[in-house]
């Protein structure tokens, strides 16, 4: 289980998180939805610890520690049950598809190459791109290299994998390949925490929604409910957006 307790952030004067707090448990998929600048994605960087928090403590498994005053090694342990998948894919442009799945394996975690290399080939034929190991980044499609960053992250088989809407760099017609991927991976019970607009598979893929905005959460639920019922204007108002032609359902 991941629990996150009264998370600030702030980038000088701007508070960007304003006490969240986050309960995911193993096995579950939520999805955070929410306006832009509403601190979806500092949520993520922070519980990676790609931003350090101001405040707050965060707990994976049986590690416990305070965002701001967490060591080095303290660190390096939430990392290493931690995997992101990125919005604008993050690949080394100079190592082939294999290659960049294999890097965390050999550099972060000191896997035999060998081995490594297995994993890395098994989920690539997981992902649909076995075809793809000797392939560059510059030789693949947008889809084709957001799949090869799920590849990634989950040959590093972390307790929860981070996705930062990862659909939203993406030409409209290669969105669905990755969709149907990070449904496979919530089918086979991965913990995930996706941040994301694509709202329909939101809904379809979510054990519970978030809403967020001004830094705070908003309300949390069933997506059924999220979507369909939300009991606060606010999300009433964003999910409006989406659909306005209907005063709730998306």
């Amino acid at each position: 289980m991941i629990e996150i307790r009264d998370i600030h952030k702030s980038f000088g004067k701007n508070e960007v998180l304003k006490g969240v707090d986050l309960q995911v448990n193993k096995g579950e998929v939520v999805v955070i939805v929410g306006p832009s600048g509403s601190g979806k994605t500092t949520l993520l960087r922070c519980i990676n610890f790609l931003e350090r928090a101001d405040s707050g403590t965060i707990s994976i498994g049986d590690t416990r520690v305070q965002f701001h005053q967490a060591s080095g090694r303290e660190i390096s342990t939430i990392r290493r049950q931690t995997a992101m998948v990125f919005q604008n894919y993050n690949l080394f442009n100079n190592k082939t598809v294999l290659g960049n799945v294999m890097e965390g394996l050999v550099t972060a975690r000191k896997v035999p190459k060998q081995e490594a290399e297995a994993t890395s080939r098994a989920v690539l034929e997981q992902v649909g791109l076995s075809d793809k190991c000797d392939s560059y980044p510059s030789q693949l499609s947008g889809g084709q290299q957001q799949r090869v960053g799920i590849a990634r992250a989950l040959a590093l088989n972390p307790e929860v994998i981070l996705f930062d809407e990862p659909t939203s760099a993406l030409d409209p017609e290669l969105v669905g390949e990755v969709l149907a991927v990070m449904k496979a991976v919530a089918r086979a019970h991965i913990t995930m925490i996706v941040v994301t607009h694509e709202m329909s598979f939101a809904r379809d893929i979510a054990n519970r929604a978030v809403f967020m905005d001004g830094g705070v959460v908003v309300e949390e639920g069933l997506p059924q409910d999220i979507f369909q019922h939300p009991r606060e204007e606010r999300t009433r108002q964003f999910l409006r957006r989406f659909n306005p032609d209907s005063e709730y359902n998306i």
